[in-house]
C-alpha cells in the first residue's frame, strides 16, 4: 500500500512538474520599437512584416510553425513573412536541413532566412524560440510575442489572434504575449534537443 501511495505521488509530482515547464514563458528580451537600422533585413515597404526568431533543434517551437500557417492563412496575402533560424559559426550542412526548417520553407509565402550567430536576434532584441514580431510598412513595432499558449500548444491562442486582428485592420486586445520557447542563448539547453 505504501508503494501505491508513492508511486502515486511520484506521478502527481511529474504532471506538476511537465505542466509547470509548458507553462513557463521564455525571457520577452528587450524588444526594440522600431526596426533596426543595422539589420541586414528589410521591412516590406507595401505591407506589414512578420518576423519569427526560432531554434531549428527547439522542439517546444514545432507548434510556432503550425500556428505561423494560421496567420499566413488569415492575414490573405497582406503579410509578409519570414522565419530567421539561429545557426551557430561552426554550422554544418545538416543545420540548415532540419524538419522544422522544411515545415517553415513549406508554408506558402514564408522565407526561411538563416542567422549566423544570432546577430539578427540581437539586433532585434529576442532571446527565445519562437519570438515573433509584426512590423508596420514604416518599421513601427505593431505586436511581439509567441503565437502559442504554451510550449508545444497548438490551437487558437492570443498571440495569433492580435497578428490576424492587426493586419487584417482590426483592434487587437492586445499587442505583447508570452513567449514559449528554447532560449537562443542557451547552447546547454539546445545541446540536448532532439528535434532534427
Amino acid at each position: 500500500m505504501l508503494a501505491g501511495v508513492v508511486w502515486a505521488g511520484s506521478i502527481t509530482a511529474g504532471i506538476s512538474l511537465m505542466l509547470n515547464y509548458e507553462r513557463t514563458a521564455g525571457s520577452a528580451g528587450t524588444v526594440r520599437s522600431d526596426w533596426p537600422a543595422d539589420s541586414s533585413l528589410r521591412v516590406a515597404p507595401d505591407r506589414a512584416t512578420l518576423l519569427v526568431f526560432a531554434h531549428p533543434r527547439c522542439p517546444c517551437t514545432r507548434a510556432t510553425m503550425s500556428e505561423l500557417a494560421e496567420v499566413v492563412t488569415h492575414t490573405h496575402g497582406k503579410l509578409r513573412a519570414s522565419v530567421v533560424f539561429f545557426a551557430p559559426p561552426d554550422a554544418g550542412r545538416d543545420w540548415y536541413d532540419t524538419e522544422l526548417q522544411r515545415e517553415a520553407a513549406a508554408i506558402p509565402g514564408v522565407s526561411v532566412i538563416s542567422d549566423r550567430e544570432g546577430t539578427e536576434a540581437r539586433r532585434f532584441g529576442v532571446e527565445t524560440s519562437g519570438h515573433a514580431l509584426l512590423f508596420a510598412a514604416d518599421g513601427r513595432l505593431l505586436f511581439q510575442g509567441g503565437i502559442t499558449a504554451s510550449r508545444g500548444h497548438e490551437g487558437a491562442n492570443a498571440g495569433e489572434n492580435a497578428i490576424v486582428a492587426i493586419v487584417n485592420g482590426r483592434a487587437a486586445p492586445q499587442n505583447k504575449t508570452l513567449v514559449f520557447g528554447c532560449s537562443l542563448g542557451d547552447r546547454k539547453q539546445l545541446a540536448n534537443a532532439t528535434t532534427p
